[in-house]
């Protein structure tokens, strides 16, 4: 059995990821969160096993070797369908294969996966189990705090026992409940509350797990109070709403240079990978639909979105458009406004 030290050895970047978020996080998101930073790990939108047993693999699991390191999370809950869903993941080479036991979506409650699981824990055990025992690749879970009016102690406690006694190499906790009845997925993002506290406490009972905590991270600064707690934090909307955050993850928690000096310089160095795709048939709001948020904060960010939210839409357009886009930005950031003195 692998030591501590080990699985968090083998799950490189673990320190930070980028959380999987569907219809977000495609292949022409990675490749650009890629050009931002090198260590991040990245994650695929959820995939379900019914998808990776019978439908479009390459479509669903195709990647560039570019965008490693990045994991692939599966939905399911039948530990002989994960156990075959894994194994085809782990031969396209994702570096990690994560279990959904988090999402509130009717549709993953109908399918009995995703959140809904937190109420099976001895179930989200045999997935494991089943998963670790078709492949070599680290094997995780990302779970929330509990579901409805569970005992955030009880359930927390009952899911991280059983996957750690199924060999699980690392367990991402979203830092909230889930609410299967009465919010939306949108409203379960934000309406239950975030308590930090759960997640450190199960780390310092579970030293030996790997732990990251996922929910509410708005920047850097945020991630590195919460790892003074567990071992690696995840972000999502912020990392896709404000990706020029990616640009400090490399050298404020790897110790590392970042690909890119700047916003700009990493559009000029993603300009290749757009081509590429651009001669693959894909168009170019493809890859700038995910560029939207990059300038934000600087004089002439909104034309940037307003030209690729018109001029890139269209069929014909190109790295040109893309071009004329950034020359709308400029390069000196807006000044920070003093606050009135009356609100002092």
């Amino acid at each position: 059995m692998s030591t501590p030290a080990e699985k968090l050895n083998a799950l490189s970047g673990w320190r930070f990821s980028v959380a999987p978020m569907m219809d977000w996080t495609d292949r022409q998101c990675r490749a650009f969160h890629r050009a931002l930073s090198r260590r991040a790990r990245l994650y695929t939108e959820m995939v379900t096993t019914g998808a990776v047993l019978h439908g479009d693999r390459e479509r669903l699991l195709g990647f560039d070797a570019g965008e490693q390191p990045v994991a692939v999370q599966l939905g399911g809950s039948n530990p002989h369908d994960l156990a075959a869903a894994a194994r085809i993941a782990a031969d396209y080479g994702y570096a990690e294969i994560n279990l959904n036991v988090g999402c509130p979506s009717d549709r993953v409650q109908e399918g009995r996966f995703g959140a809904c699981l937190m109420r099976e824990p001895g179930l989200v055990g045999e997935c494991v189990a089943a998963m670790k025992a078709a492949v070599a690749v680290p094997v995780t879970v990302k779970c929330r705090l509990g579901v409805d009016d569970q005992d955030i102690e009880e359930a927390l406690d009952a899911v991280a026992g059983a996957v750690v006694a199924a060999g699980v190499d690392g367990l991402i906790v979203h830092a909230r409940k889930a609410w299967l009845k009465g919010l939306s997925p949108r409203e379960n993002r934000d309406v239950p509350p975030l308590d930090y506290g759960r997640v450190a406490r199960l780390k310092q009972v579970r030293p030996d797990l790997p732990i990251a905590v996922n929910g509410g991270i708005a920047d850097i600064a945020a991630a590195k109070a919460r790892l003074t707690e567990v071992d690696g934090v995840m972000i999502g909307r912020a990392a896709y709403t404000e990706p020029a955050l990616l640009l400090d993850v490399d050298p404020e928690l790897f110790g590392e240079a970042a690909p890119a000096a700047d916003a700009f310089a990493a559009v000029e160095a993603f300009e290749p990978v757009v081509a590429a795709g651009l001669e693959r048939g894909l168009r170019l709001h493809a890859y700038t639909r995910h560029m939207l948020g990059l300038f934000n904060g600087r004089p002439g960010a909104r034309a940037y979105r307003r030209h690729l939210a018109t001029a890139g839409m269209a069929a014909e357009a190109d790295l040109a458009t893309l071009r004329e886009a950034v020359a709308k930005v400029s390069r000196e950031r807006a000044p920070v406004r003093a606050p009135d003195s009356e609100a002092a």
